[in-house]
């Protein structure tokens, strides 16, 4: 997956195209991630015992749900414009070893 924690991202399909925000997690095994302020969904929580003589309080709990990768697009940080996401290989200084950078293909800066 080359959408990673902390990268700017825009929905570009589903009830939430267009909207902008940051990658807060990521789920790799289903190819999801939980995008801030986007795909808000509430939940009814009944109040539940913890472990002490408390109980956990009850309610209706707004959260991000996940959505699939394929529905959001990185924001090239350079123009605030879509790009795509490539890899690319770049020697290290005084060694003869590469390393693997993720990089914006509209306008070609690095990302990591």
């Amino acid at each position: 997956m080359r959408i990673k924690v902390g990268d700017k991202v825009q929905v570009i399909a589903g009830n939430y195209k267009g909207a902008e925000g940051t990658v807060q997690r990521i789920e790799s095994k289903t190819e999801r991630v939980v995008v801030s302020g986007v795909n808000l969904v509430k939940k009814h929580q009944k109040p539940q015992q913890t472990g002490g003589r408390s109980q956990a309080q009850g309610g209706i709990i707004e959260f991000e749900a996940p959505i699939h990768v394929s529905n959001v697009m990185l924001v090239d940080p350079e123009s605030d414009e879509l790009t795509r996401v490539g890899i690319r290989r770049e020697p290290v200084e005084g060694s003869h070893k590469t390393i693997r950078v993720r990089y914006a293909k509209k306008s070609g800066v690095a990302l990591d």
